[in-house]
């Protein structure tokens, strides 16, 4: 990404690392990507809101450039899902992914880029859908590994639920907010978590199928990295000033909705 964008190490004021799954309690896992590409002049952390890591982080790094104290902040995402899943679940064992992906936010005065936000977090999804073990409330003991407690358990149906509302709420709510149709729409990026949610978000937004990025197919849910991973796939396809909606729901209970408007001529673009 460094080298697509033209950058050297030493321009990064800042790396944003969005995951789950971190390398070590500490370290962050941003301060070992930023070793490992030699950027010895930005500051950087890790935060983490699940599967709405990645929207989450860019409303972060919009914040940063709108300080205008830094003009290139590196938001990467990367999850390793498979060290979290318990292969005798059968319930959520199939449904995961690894990957991992990273995007530069810069300034521009062309009024491309993000737009507008909209973001919300509520603690009533604590327990369906959580790490139980690991942290400092439950250190991992002999007792919590042989529970398996150290690995993913959800609550399909609650999930499910809260999701679908929360996920076409959102998605409504930041069209309505900029004025947006379905057809000003050029394209919906949701989440790639359950088809069946993807399926109720297209039917409340109208978007036509064909507007909406999905590859979950191909990768599952590879959490915070799903978003950037159906950009990168489609990047090709995007034409400086698209209407983008990004969309996402995670643990904690974590949701929101991104509206941006793409910055650059993908069909242009040098993939790595």
């Amino acid at each position: 990404m460094l080298d697509k964008t033209n950058t050297k190490p030493d321009e990064v004021d800042a790396i944003v690392f969005a995951t789950s799954t971190p390398d070590h309690p500490l370290p962050s896992t941003a301060s070992i990507v930023a070793e490992q590409n030699h950027i010895k002049n930005a500051f950087c952390f890790d935060m983490a809101a699940a599967c709405s890591g990645f929207i989450f982080g860019l409303e972060v790094c919009n914040g940063l450039i709108k300080t205008e104290r830094y003009k290139k902040v590196i938001l990467a995402t990367g999850e390793k899902m498979s060290a979290i899943i318990n292969y005798e679940d059968r319930n959520t064992c199939p449904l995961f992914g690894d990957a991992a992906a990273a995007v530069m936010i810069e300034p521009d005065e062309e009024n491309v880029g993000i737009i507008d936000a909209i973001l919300r977090t509520d603690g009533v999804g604590y327990k369906p859908l959580q790490v139980k073990a690991g942290g400092s409330k439950y250190p991992v003991t002999h007792e919590t590994v042989d529970k398996k407690e150290h690995t993913l358990h959800q609550n399909g149906k609650v999930v499910f639920k809260y999701a679908v509302s929360n996920m076409t709420d959102v998605s409504l709510k930041i069209m309505e907010r900029n004025n947006l149709t379905k057809d000003d729409v050029d394209w919906l990026v949701p989440h790639q978590a359950n088809m069946r949610i993807i399926d109720a978000v297209i039917q409340r937004t109208g978007i036509p199928r064909e507007k909406v990025m999905i590859n979950i197919e191909k990768f599952g849910n590879t959490s915070a990295v799903t978003i950037p991973l159906c950009l990168w796939e489609w990047e090709s396809k995007l034409r400086k000033g698209d209407n983008i909606i990004l969309t996402a729901f995670g643990a904690g209970f974590t949701w929101g909705a991104v509206y941006m408007k793409w910055g650059y001529e993908g069909n242009k673009t040098k993939k790595i």
